[in-house]
């Protein structure tokens, strides 16, 4: 190794460490016009855990989570090792679904067979069904196809199904989710409103409309911070991102306030995710902020701002 490469990386490892800040001030604000049937609901993410889903159950419950939000898996082993980490741990579960295939018809049947079993064949039922819908490539006739058939599904079965905001699905876009939300009455989101910031390289303040309209749907949210160049800031305690940390929680902030004004739970995802969404150090890939950490702080702050009072 050359010396101009060891002096670069001695200086990131000192820069990596500017990450490591102390938190914000809470959030909190007291919490008012709470009627009952609220009930908040913080899940997290096996996304990045290195561990299996046993020790992550664990993990999960020691840090103060309320369930988890897990791909559904048809693999009956998986299955059996999950249901019983969910019950000796206590937590709570919501799955994610979707189809892979580009072929429009492979992709419908894959999509509902998937949901079919996700809500039905469970032994351990989900609070929610979290859904990768579709594809940005798809018409919109093909896409409504898809949300009919969750949308039947979920009656059905009971249970909620909703439609994730993210890139390269359906609703890729605001201004391309206000069309299937006009479009579809019975269309609910799980807002992950991150991705958005990035497609429109900006904090949306030029579509209040599509973004208004986002919130009124969004039964489930996912508590990423994202920005104008990318889906995931380094690290939401760092005072640089104030701007964008402030501007999601005041579209939190009024999925929630609706929530409790109606007496209905809510279920939320802390998700910030590992490398590549987490920002790596070059040549080291090492990254830089601890995922689990900023996860836990982000529940923890949630919890603060937005349990009901007991």
């Amino acid at each position: 190794m050359n010396s101009d490469r060891r002096n670069f990386l001695k200086q990131s490892s000192i820069l990596g460490g500017a990450f490591l800040l102390p938190s914000l001030p809470s959030l909190a604000t007291p919490a008012s016009n709470i009627k009952p049937g609220y009930k908040l609901s913080i899940m997290a993410t096996d996304w990045g855990f290195t561990g299996g889903i046993t020790a992550f159950c664990a993990a999960a419950k020691q840090a103060g989570y309320d369930g988890i939000e897990v791909w559904w898996s048809g693999n009956p082993d998986v299955q059996t090792e999950l249901f019983k980490a969910l019950k000796d741990n206590d937590l709570a579960v919501g799955y994610l679904a979707a189809g892979s295939s580009s072929n429009f018809d492979k992709h419908f049947t894959e999509f509902e067979t998937n949901l079919q079993r996700a809500t039905a064949k469970a032994e351990v039922k989900p609070l929610y069904v979290n859904c990768h819908s579709g594809r940005d490539y798809f018409t919109f006739e093909q896409n409504c196809r898809l949300i009919d058939m969750t949308t039947r599904i979920s009656r059905a079965s009971g249970i909620p199904v909703y439609h994730e905001t993210h890139r390269s699905r359906m609703l890729f876009a605001a201004h391309i989710a206000k069309q299937f939300i006009d479009a579809k009455p019975d269309l609910r989101l799980t807002l992950d409103i991150s991705h958005w910031c990035n497609v429109h390289e900006s904090l949306l303040q030029d579509q209040p409309e599509a973004v208004a309209a986002a919130l009124s749907r969004a039964g489930h949210f996912h508590a990423r911070v994202g920005h104008q160049e990318g889906p995931q800031v380094n690290d939401p305690r760092a005072p640089e991102w104030e701007a964008a940390v402030k501007a999601h929680f005041s579209w939190w902030d009024q999925i929630v306030q609706r929530h409790q004004a109606e007496g209905r739970p809510l279920t939320v995802l802390t998700e910030f995710g590992p490398p590549n969404y987490m920002p790596t150090l070059p040549y080291t890939r090492q990254p830089l902020a601890n995922q689990w950490d900023i996860n836990v702080y982000m529940m923890q702050q949630l919890r603060a701002r937005y349990a009901a009072a007991k």
